[in-house]
């Protein structure tokens, strides 16, 4: 993944609006830009009347704490890096969002699994995994399999570019794409 060079970024909209958000030091980390962060919610909001929200690949956190912040009541992050967990929840608690959050280490497929256990169930899941990552049918696939998604929940994958997945993953259809340069977002709602 690419940091590129941005030191930190901040809430766009809502209750948390313009609270700066620290970024995860060191190169591993690619934050959502502003632009694409609000491209993102006018497609799918922009708020919301409550719901929970799935971060996979928290990274910073800003997806979730932005969709937080603009109206769901609680939401889960994940993320493999420790860095990324420490950042999390510093910007949670910058944005004075952490008594609506679970934040937890833990890969992709083993957090669904535990999420799974414990019958979770989202309205709104962000995917943004290091763009390298290609397994994005299969986390979907997942999360349907142990009925994880609520009726009509929406994904919203970033990925690049050069990377496309099908029209139709499962009951999840794809409801909009749009590219910004090599970063590129399919979402996609279930039916």
């Amino acid at each position: 993944m690419r940091n590129y060079g941005v030191d930190s970024v901040r809430v766009i909209s809502g209750s948390a609006k313009g609270r700066p958000l620290k970024a995860v030091p060191g190169m591993g980390t690619r934050p959502t830009t502003d632009k694409v962060k609000e491209a993102i919610f006018s497609m799918i909001g922009p708020y919301f009347a409550g719901g929970s929200v799935l971060d996979l690949f928290a990274g910073t956190g800003g997806l979730g704490i932005e969709a937080l912040s603009r109206g769901m009541d609680k939401a889960v992050f994940v993320d493999a890096d420790i860095k990324s967990i420490d950042v999390v929840r510093s910007n949670l608690k910058a944005a004075k969002l952490e008594d609506q959050a679970e934040v937890y280490r833990n890969d992709a497929l083993r957090a669904l699994k535990a999420l799974g256990k414990r019958e979770a169930r989202f309205d709104l899941v962000f995917l943004d995994p290091p763009y390298k990552m290609t397994a994005i049918p299969e986390l979907i696939g997942s999360m349907l399999e142990m009925d994880m998604l609520a009726n009509a929940a929406t994904i919203v994958v970033e990925h690049d570019s050069a990377n496309q997945f099908g029209d139709r993953i499962g009951d999840a259809v794809r409801v909009k794409h749009a590219e910004y340069g090599e970063t590129a977002v399919s979402i996609y709602r279930r039916t």
